[in-house]
């Protein structure tokens, strides 16, 4: 497959990826306010999510990979199953169409009178962040944990499922429910990001707060899958 095919395939996906979960939490977490059964609520956003690397994975995978996200890019990368030349024109392509799924669920949003972009709100405009910021009010520290741990584990769950000797045809539902868990765990932390390119696509739209704290979100989710990537060609390599 050309690069400009793949390229294409991880705008696309990465796009996929920011309209159907951040657009989840922004349109429809909390519909019709607390407690409305209209809400998917924080259950439904970590579904959103998972659902949208699943369906993406499926479309994309056999172009792309698949990999919709610059930490997954970095530590497949680093586990070598992933060339050197083609790193850096992938997460252009990924930060690109996150940005261009960001700017179009702005304008979406816009379109209700009530909405209310505060940009020293905790998760605004589905944002990512840490201490005031944080949705559960949780420190630097513990957010930074959070992220390289869980995109570490996200990178061994993929290098895992797309092993020659691991059952064909199922890495997409692997990848996309542990997408799903790992969002049911560190949306009261992060909001989850252990994706920069995701991060990346809201915070220029949700404000100064979210971008002064976005680098976490670039350094360890790579961090994470740096270390995810190494470990798995350790743990798969058959001596």
């Amino acid at each position: 497959m050309n690069l400009g095919k793949k390229l294409t395939a991880e705008f696309l996906g990465t796009f996929w990826l920011v309209l159907g979960g951040c657009g989840s939490a922004v349109l429809a977490a909390n519909f019709g306010g607390d407690g409305n059964p209209l809400g998917i609520g924080f259950v439904g956003v970590a579904l959103a999510f998972g659902l949208t690397v699943l369906t993406g994975a499926y479309a994309f995978g056999h172009i792309s990979g698949g990999h919709f996200n610059p930490a997954v890019s970095f530590g497949l990368w680093a586990g070598g199953r992933f060339p050197t030349r083609e790193l850096l024109p992938y997460i252009v392509a990924q930060v690109l169409g996150g940005l261009v799924a960001g700017f179009i669920l702005m304008q979406i949003a816009k379109g209700n009178a009530d909405f209310n972009n505060n940009p020293l709100a905790a998760g605004n405009f589905a944002s990512n962040g840490y201490g005031a910021l944080s949705p559960g009010g949780y420190t630097v520290a513990a957010a930074f944990l959070c992220e390289v741990v869980l995109t570490a584990f996200f990178l061994i769950v993929i290098m895992g499922s797309t092993h020659p000797r691991a059952p064909a045809g199922f890495a997409p539902i692997a990848i996309g429910l542990a997408l799903t868990l790992i969002h049911l765990i560190s949306i009261p932390v992060t909001n989850t990001s252990v994706n920069p390119a995701r991060s990346t696509a809201v915070a220029f739209f949700a404000g100064s707060g979210a971008v002064s704290q976005l680098w976490l979100f670039w350094v360890a989710p790579i961090l994470g899958g740096l270390i995810g990537g190494m470990a798995y060609k350790w743990l798969g390599r058959e001596d």
